[in-house]
This record gives structure tokens, C-alpha cells and sequence, in this order.
């Protein structure tokens, strides 16, 4: 068999896995973007479910202003960040302002027994359910891409095409990662 024949295959072979890596990128990297966005959309949600759990309790606990005005600041810059890194730091703040909001619904039996203000709180709960769903899913596949990439011989395609790292949507510890919790 002519040798140059076999050069060709092989060559023809190489090219072949290479694009095959190429497109595992690009699929992955299609799937991060679709995954983030699935977060996006379920941190909209909360971010418009704030302003009527905030009015919900504002009628019953107007004193509490400082609280509530945190809330409103901390959803603020969640709408306003950009990035996973700085969009991950919001959340982190605005969950940590909801709870403290939800602990001084302990203090009013008034706000727990509104109908009201229950839906509202089921409804956070559900979407906080769905947001750990979503930032589940989401690093599920930025570790299958950056594990990728940091792979050989993948790294030899990603590497000369730019495909980077991308970044975790985390919590920093494990209290944070828990839903807000109202005793009744």
C-alpha cells in the first residue's frame, strides 16, 4: 500500500477528531450560556417577587425600614450586576438580606397569618428551589467544559481556539445554599 496514501488517511483521521473536539466545545460552551441564562430568568423572578414581599410586610411592620430598604438596595445591585463573579456576590448579599427579613416576620404573628404575604413566601421558596436547580445544572456543565479543556488532547484544540475556563455560580458556604426558612 502506497505510504503516502496512509499519510492522507491518518491526516484525514486527525482533522476529523479535531473538529469533533472543536464541536464538543462549542456545544458545551452553547449549553453553559443556555444554563446561565435558565438562572437569569429565575433570579428575575425573584428580584420581581421582592417588591411586593417587601409591601406585604411593610404594612405590618413599618418600623422595620432599615431591613427593608437593605432588601431593596440588595436587589438593586442584583439587577445591576453583570458577570457570573459579580452576579454570584449580589445574590449571595440579597439572600442574606431576604433572611434577615424573614426572621423579623417572626416578630409580627400578623404578617404570618396574612394570605397575602403566605403566597408570596411559598412563592420565594419555590423560586429559590429553582434557582439552586438552575445553579446546580449550570455547574454541572462549566465543570464537563473546563474539565475539557484542562483534558488532553482537548486542551490542544481549546487552547489555540480560546476556549476559557468560565466561572462557578457559587456559595460560599453551606447555610447560604439553604432555602430561607420561616417557622410558622
Amino acid at each position: 500500500m502506497d505510504t503516502s496514501y496512509l499519510y492522507i488517511v491518518a491526516m484525514l483521521l486527525l482533522v476529523l477528531y479535531a473538529i469533533f473536539i472543536f464541536n464538543g466545545f462549542v456545544a458545551l460552551r452553547m449549553r453553559s450560556e443556555a444554563s446561565w441564562s435558565d438562572i437569569d430568568v429565575q433570579l428575575k423572578r425573584r428580584h420581581n417577587l421582592i417588591p411586593r414581599l417587601v409591601e406585604a410586610v411593610k404594612t405590618y411592620a413599618a418600623y422595620e425600614r432599615a431591613i427593608m430598604e437593605a432588601v431593596v438596595e440588595a436587589r438593586t445591585k442584583g439587577i445591576e450586576a453583570h458577570g457570573v463573579s459579580e452576579q454570584s456576590r449580589a445574590e449571595k448579599h440579597l439572600t442574606h438580606e431576604l433572611r434577615q427579613l424573614l426572621a423579623v416576620v417572626e416578630n409580627y404573628p400578623d404578617i404570618k397569618a396574612d394570605g397575602t404575604f403566605m403566597k408570596l413566601q411559598h412563592e420565594l421558596v419555590a423560586i429559590e428551589d429553582a434557582i439552586q436547580n438552575a445553579r446546580r445544572y449550570y455547574n454541572a456543565v462549566v465543570r464537563d467544559y473546563n474539565t475539557k479543556i484542562d483534558s488532553f488532547p482537548e486542551m490542544l484544540i481549546a487552547r489555540p481556539f480560546r476556549f476559557v475556563r468560565r466561572t462557578y455560580f457559587e456559595l460560599e458556604n453551606l447555610q447560604e445554599a439553604m432555602v430561607p426558612k420561616v417557622e410558622w
